[in-house]
């Protein structure tokens, strides 16, 4: 093990030291490993990240950085059984890049590494990336495609004036206003006082925690009325780590998807739960750290501080997201409102769920084109 101790970029006292490891989980894809560049990377923080450049050959391309989800990985954009994101990305002329954000389940530290709030995701890994972005290629443009807690964290930098100038934001499932049902925000709070004493993530794969233990009966709540018999489908798309929603729409995945969820999603960390509560409670992004001085280019709202984004945004959501429901609707209407003047639009996709939008057989066909299209209009 290595340990690294950093000072604040604001001049501050020494920040706790950070467990790190040599290497990250390999990525699974297709493409030629010559192509493929795993860049050594920290935040600012010194946090061990990944990032990953797709090499194209071409010196002209715009550059899209794409952010994943939390307990996900960059893997989600690259699934090698179906036409993937970075896919459709290469053949339409442009350079994709891939953040392993503080959250992403190919980082070896996932469950054993130092705890963080969304903060640290919005003020740290997402600006420090797209900076490294901008000194590899130059002037070329940089967009931003984001999912879920990847796209929420993101609004908060952006509201923080952290990634200015980004050519374009593509926001999959939730943004500035999350919204969740209010079963699940319910769950949400009872679990994370009834678990937090006895552990510190709810885990996707039964396989590795076996019968006779003490996650049995969070697997065994969610196998209720399933479908599928499958117990990592079951916690995922039918019980969302127990919260009771619903991650995909079933029929979406193939096979060869259905069969690699444990791999594609982490373990859940429970002690994540205040921030996200606090953030559901406000309907907007709201920072967690209110007094220490390290988090202060942080606006206390992103959605009061909106109208410092100044980028063109698409908020991207499935008709049939079981997680963060019409929190994409409610976004768009609500900076038609309050901040008429930005650029966002909406876009629905009938028939999907949330990480189905990308992970689903048909994505390519069904989703990757609104996506392509705003790009288009604006490299």
């Amino acid at each position: 093990m290595i340990f690294r101790t950093t000072t604040s970029r604001a001049g501050g006292s020494a920040l706790p030291r950070v467990r790190t490891t040599a290497a990250l989980r390999p990525l699974h894809h297709r493409l030629d490993p010559a192509r493929v560049e795993e860049i050594p990377f920290r935040a600012d923080d010194g946090v061990r990240l990944g990032l990953t450049r797709i090499h194209t050959g071409a010196a002209d391309r715009p550059a899209v950085l794409l952010l994943h989800g939390h307990t996900a990985s960059a893997d989600m954009f690259l699934l090698p059984e179906t036409r993937n994101l970075v896919d459709v990305l290469l053949d339409d002329g442009y350079e994709p890049w891939l953040l392993d954000w503080r959250g992403s389940c190919r980082l070896p530290y996932n469950e054993t590494g130092q705890r963080y709030t969304y903060d640290d995701v919005a003020l740290y890994d997402i600006p420090a990336a797209v900076n490294h972005v901008r000194e590899r290629i130059g002037d070329r443009p940089v967009f931003v495609v984001a999912h879920c807690i990847g796209s929420l964290t993101l609004s908060l930098s952006m509201a923080a004036g952290l990634v200015p100038g980004l050519a374009g934001v593509v926001s999959q499932g939730v943004f500035l206003t999350p919204k969740l049902a209010g079963r699940t925000s319910l769950r949400m709070s009872l679990a994370g006082e009834l678990l937090k004493t006895r552990i510190d993530h709810i885990p996707v794969d039964f396989r590795k925690v076996g019968l006779w233990s003490k996650y049995t009966p969070l697997f065994a709540l969610a196998s209720r009325k399933a479908s599928c018999p499958d117990p990592t489908c079951q916690i995922l798309h039918n019980s969302a780590w127990g919260t009771g929603a619903s991650l995909f729409v079933h029929e979406n995945l193939s096979e060869a998807t259905h069969d690699r969820l444990a791999d594609l999603l982490g373990p859940a960390p429970l002690w994540i739960l205040p921030h996200l509560r606090r953030i559901e409670l406000a309907r907007s992004v709201v920072r967690w750290h209110e007094t220490d001085h390290r988090y202060r280019h942080l606006p206390p709202n992103a959605l009061d501080a909106a109208g410092r984004i100044d980028t063109p945004v698409l908020l991207l959501a499935g008709s049939d997201n079981g997680l963060w429901l019409d929190s994409q609707r409610l976004c768009h209407d609500v900076l038609a409102d309050r901040q008429p003047q930005l650029d966002v639009s909406y876009t629905e996709i009938p028939g999907y769920g949330h990480l189905d939008t990308f992970l689903g057989r048909g994505a390519a066909l069904d989703v990757f084109g609104h996506i392509l299209d705003f790009l288009g209009g604006r490299r």
